[in-house]
């Protein structure tokens, strides 16, 4: 990690909105790869959520990094387009959202970056997401994949009931769970119930594309 990309971590967990922008937009303008800017966004995101667990940062600081990060991703995104082709054939719907009772969005924001520049029909259904809206979106838009991301150790609860609650209405046949964000692993996808987990963004594109054939 250089100087600029350890400062940019710094600056955005440490809520310094105006430099982190700066630096961000300067960084992307000399030619540093978006999905890297994105990527050390992450990394903020994990200190963010460890200070949110120790009770150094409280909700309005969870929101304030969310709105920095999505400013971040406004900058970002368009070059992930522009740098990258999309397949002639789309593949499969993904439908992707954070579980309720946690507000992280930038490692799902990544992740549907990546799956939308790879081709597939992705809908994001935001942060915070009840597990009553999961079941409407996935009996309305019929993915093939469903990524449910969180961060905070709290969402692993809310995946593992969000996963139930989809079986228990009728819907799992067929269609894939993968989880991710956080200390996720082999054990916390056991838990939940989930087919898969992902450690980053391209895990999530390769479990979409392998459980869809595509």
């Amino acid at each position: 990690m250089n100087d600029n990309e350890k400062r940019l971590v710094d600056l955005v967990a440490d809520m310094d909105e105006d430099l982190a922008l700066a630096l961000a937009q300067e960084m992307l303008d000399n030619g540093d790869d978006p999905l890297r800017i994105l990527e050390l966004c992450r990394e903020a995101m994990d200190i963010v959520g460890k200070r949110f667990e120790n009770g150094e940062y409280f909700l309005p600081e969870l929101i304030l990094a969310g709105e920095m990060l999505d400013q971040i991703g406004g900058l970002a995104k368009p070059l992930i387009k522009h740098s990258s082709d999309k397949p002639v054939v789309a593949l499969p719907r993904v439908l992707i959202g954070t579980v309720h009772g946690d507000l992280h969005d930038i490692g799902k924001n990544i992740v549907t970056f990546m799956l939308d520049i790879n081709g597939f029909e992705v809908k994001d259904i935001g942060i915070d997401v009840p597990v009553a809206v999961f079941l409407e979106e996935i009996k309305a838009f019929k993915p093939q994949v469903v990524c449910l991301s969180g961060f905070l150790t709290l969402a692993f609860d809310s995946m593992k009931e969000t996963i139930q609650a989809i079986e228990a209405a009728g819907l799992r046949e067929g269609l894939k769970i993968q989880i991710g964000g956080g200390q996720i692993d082999e054990t916390i996808r056991a838990f939940t119930g989930a087919d898969g987990y992902g450690l980053n963004a391209v895990d999530a594109v390769n479990f979409s594309r392998i459980s869809t054939g595509g």
